[in-house]
């Protein structure tokens, strides 16, 4: 077993693919220790994967995942994490943006007893309206909101302890947020400045959109960090508040009718109305509790469903090329 993994997803880059090899693999050999590289192939519709079997056919120290479209960055990290055999995992981008160089400097820091390396682009190269304000505001919000106190949650550029790493179910957009759920699991989590590399070769797959779906996503890990194992505190407490709101509106109702003999209808038409709907709103808050709490049973059992489809998989053999199928 490999003692290192370095997992790098690839969508329409086969300008790049080559030269992230070559440095990648000099940078690894430089270090003396072992290694394997995962790279994974998110539906790309160029000669990407072409590129990656021609490198696997000499190197097999390379295994290749190819998904049967493009899922996302998120489930093509998960695929690469989930064939990933090393002690330590290594996720980068595939675009050359992230220098195989600074490889090095997270594993000084794993040898130490961290759990998670988080990469800083502490000098951005990006467009400063559209690229490095929004990531500013929302690197800030998601520190206050997960109480991990690290400036660059974006960099997919991080390395982690793979039993750790595996006790994390990635889906929808949450690579972004690994060290916030890594650290609700008690890991040692460190931060180290990497270089941001301006992109020489293809196009930024990157828009301004997917800055807005982080805002999204932050509600969600806030919901996910404090209420992950109990969300009946959250939608109870919520549907409690409304039930006593509704109850007590009702009980004025009821002693302006039959204490002062007012028409309720006619005098507190929209208030009994409103009433009637905190308190049913209440009921369904705390049904969506239960039924929360009924999937918290099903987090915790061993079997997860995968957020991606294998096409194919492929590792090096002395004799033959094997290739295997997820459902």
């Amino acid at each position: 077993m490999p003692k290192y993994s370095i997992v790098v997803p690839f969508h329409n880059e086969e300008e790049n693919v080559t030269r992230l090899y070559d440095k990648l693999t000099g940078v690894m050999e430089a270090t003396g220790e072992s290694f394997e590289v995962v790279f994974v192939d998110d539906g790309s519709s160029d000669a990407t994967f072409r590129l990656l079997r021609e490198i696997l056919a000499v190197d097999s120290r390379v295994t290749v995942v190819k998904l049967r479209r493009n899922f996302g960055q998120t489930s093509a990290l998960a695929a690469g994490f989930d064939h990933a055999t090393g002690e330590y995992i290594i996720a980068m981008d595939g675009d050359l943006q992230h220098d195989p160089e600074d490889i090095p400097r997270f594993l000084e820091k794993l040898a130490e007893g961290y759990d998670v390396v988080s990469g800083w682009r502490k000098e951005r190269v990006d467009n400063f309206v559209m690229r490095r304000i929004p990531s500013r505001i929302a690197n800030w919000l998601m520190a206050k909101l997960s109480n991990v106190e690290i400036h660059d949650f974006g960099t997919t550029f991080k390395a982690y302890r793979a039993e750790i790493l595996h006790q994390i179910p990635l889906y929808g957009e949450l690579h972004r947020f690994i060290p916030a759920l890594a650290s609700w699991l008690g890991a040692s989590i460190v931060e180290i400045p990497i270089r941001n590399v301006k992109r020489e070769r293809g196009v930024s797959h990157y828009g301004i959109s997917r800055t807005v779906r982080v805002f999204f996503d932050l509600i969600t890990i806030r919901f996910l960090l404090k209420y992950l194992t109990r969300p009946l505190h959250f939608f109870g407490t919520v549907g409690m508040l409304s039930m006593l709101s509704g109850s007590s509106i009702g009980i004025y109702l009821l002693i302006a009718k039959f204490g002062w003999g007012r028409s309720i209808t006619a005098e507190h038409g929209p208030l009994m109305i409103f009433a009637s709907v905190l308190l049913v709103a209440g009921i369904q808050l705390l049904a969506i509790g239960l039924l929360g709490e009924m999937q918290v049973r099903h987090y915790h059992e061993p079997s997860r469903r995968a957020p991606y489809a294998v096409d194919r998989v492929l590792r090096s053999r002395p004799s033959e090329e094997t290739a295997e199928a997820s459902n």
